[in-house]
């Protein structure tokens, strides 16, 4: 099969949509297909591919955190993906390369599939001033309304994306595929004692105490300072338990500024932004994985810790708990207070190391499934059916 994956951003960049694609490819390729990413460049001034990747002009957009915003329409770029033949379009954003995707489909009669990725009324905030938030979201609401009503198969990382598209009016079903992990760059063996001793001295972090960590860009939608406020009630000096937050962001000093303000300045590590290689030992330095962010439909960060054998302590998410990633008690626990959060870390704790390398086993046989192989296994069925209800439209 030849799949064309569309995606306003790739490598060298780093994003959950950017993992999830690249993963994606990986596995497509390894069962044979032909792929074809195209996304938008702002390095180059003309189309061409390389590598397997159609690199679009576009401008780079600091609003965007950088990242390139391409022209929906360009008859080069038709041509181009005329010439690759696919047998289904896969869009995996909705903006400059999503619509192009969407406009190739059209015009070569190509079934065409689309993953949300990003439950946008929580990220609103960053395009629109408070005053016109409302309007803003009836909106988006009609853009990805049309988007979803224009798919033939809609797919999409939790059932939070089912429940997304029903709210704004698209009635087509959404297949759950979770997101995907590269496990062996995340494998807890590949980590030295060496490096993980580092990481406690760059931050100063004693041998003896516990380190939760978040890993994440730093918006409101994440929730840290519903971490740092829980943090704040229930977690005291003595209990020896650290909170580092991994990961940059608009409201990074904003959330320092709170640590400070609450007291609890000297249990919280604030590291910045890491680049994404550089991101194994700073997870297998730390000992859990903890989040009260509700708007991740699911997340690679997650994986990622899982991988390197942390359990995840997760606050309760009510439209996630049918396939959430997190097991009580199989591979982490979950939370739905302060209190309850303080006693799953103090849990934690108290294990002993027999307790706790069984504990993180588990964790780590728990996404054993959630490679390149098994990504590419549950998309190709939907592309199977995207095909089929393609041909069958037609007849």
């Amino acid at each position: 099969m030849r799949i064309a994956l569309f995606t306003e951003t790739y490598l060298p960049h780093i994003n959950g949509v950017v993992t999830h694609v690249k993963i994606l490819r990986d596995g497509l390729l390894q069962q044979g297909h032909e792929v074809l990413v195209v996304t938008a460049d702002y390095q180059t001034h003309h189309h061409y591919i390389e590598g397997g990747i159609l690199h679009c002009p576009a401008i780079k957009s600091k609003r965007f955190y950088g990242y390139g915003v391409a022209s929906p329409f360009s008859r080069r770029r038709l041509k181009l993906i005329g010439d690759f033949r696919p047998d289904i379009i896969h869009i995996h954003n909705e903006f400059g390369i999503g619509l192009s995707g969407i406009f190739a489909a059209k015009q070569l009669h190509t079934p065409l599939v689309y993953t949300l990725h990003t439950m946008y009324d929580d990220y609103l905030y960053y395009v629109a001033p408070r005053h016109l938030l409302r309007a803003a979201k009836k909106l988006s609401h009609d853009y990805f309304r049309l988007l979803g009503n224009t798919a033939t198969e809609l797919t999409g990382p939790s059932p939070k994306c089912q429940e997304y598209f029903q709210q704004i009016g698209v009635k087509k079903d959404v297949n759950v595929i979770l997101n995907a992990v590269e496990l062996d760059d995340f494998s807890p063996e590949r980590i030295s004692p060496e490096n993980k001793a580092a990481f406690r001295r760059r931050y100063n972090i004693p041998d003896d105490v516990m380190i939760a960590c978040f890993v994440g860009r730093l918006g409101h939608e994440k929730s840290v300072d519903v971490l740092l406020n829980y943090w704040a009630k229930t977690i005291v000096p003595e209990d020896k338990i650290m909170l580092c937050i991994i990961g940059g962001g608009p409201i990074q000093q904003e959330l320092e500024q709170q640590a400070k303000d609450l007291g609890i300045d000297s249990m919280v590590r604030f590291t910045g932004a890491v680049a994404h290689d550089q991101m194994p030992p700073y997870y297998a330095s730390c000992d859990l994985y903890i989040t009260a962010s509700l708007s991740d439909s699911n997340s690679i960060s997650m994986l990622e810790g899982m991988a390197t054998g942390l359990p995840v302590l997760r606050r309760y998410d009510a439209l996630n708990e049918n396939v959430d990633q997190v097991q009580n008690g199989v591979n982490g626990y979950i939370f739905d207070s302060p209190e309850e959060m303080a006693a799953e870390l103090r849990r934690v704790k108290n294990l002993t190391p027999e307790q706790l390398s069984i504990l993180k086993a588990s964790v780590i046989e728990s996404v054993r499934r959630s490679g390149a192989e098994a990504l590419a296994n549950y998309t190709y069925n939907v592309y199977r059916k995207a095909m089929a209800g393609k041909s069958g439209s037609q007849q």
